[in-house]
């Protein structure tokens, strides 16, 4: 599969893969705000001028987010993303407990908005979901 490095820092590199138009992300450790606004805002960008539905967020090394930034997720660049065209998440989550507890209310806003999301333990088999998921699937 194609890949193109986006972003590539101490705290997440981003990645698009052209053939199966998935915007891939694995944070590398916590994460800062402005780093993590940034990310996802090209992630968003890169979703809208590919033409992209999908993404995998490899979360296994960030502990935790801030609830602002939860808020910032949910509130402005969800819409935002979604209206670009996301429709599937495949979340490989945090390690760490709380970081899962997080994660598991941002899926649930998420799916509240329309993203079929799904859980996996390791990242190859979370690509694989994404690049099979049927584009008829309903969201959920």
């Amino acid at each position: 599969m194609a890949t193109q490095v986006l972003i590539d820092n101490p705290y997440v590199t981003l990645w698009f893969h052209t053939n199966g138009k998935i915007v891939h992300h694995r944070m590398h450790k916590f994460i800062v705000e402005s780093v993590f606004r940034d990310f996802l805002e090209a992630g968003m960008l890169a979703m809208k001028q590919y033409g992209a539905c999908k993404w995998l967020s490899d979360d296994r090394k960030n502990p935790v987010l801030a609830q602002t930034l939860h808020d910032w997720a949910r509130d402005s660049w969800l819409p935002r993303t979604r209206d670009a065209g996301w429709k599937y998440w495949a979340i490989v989550a945090p390690e760490d407990e709380l970081g899962q507890w997080t994660m598991q209310r941002a899926v649930d806003d998420y799916r509240a908005q329309g993203i079929t999301a799904k859980y996996f333990k390791d990242p190859d088999e979370a690509l694989s979901w994404l690049q099979g998921v049927d584009l008829i699937e309903p969201a959920a």
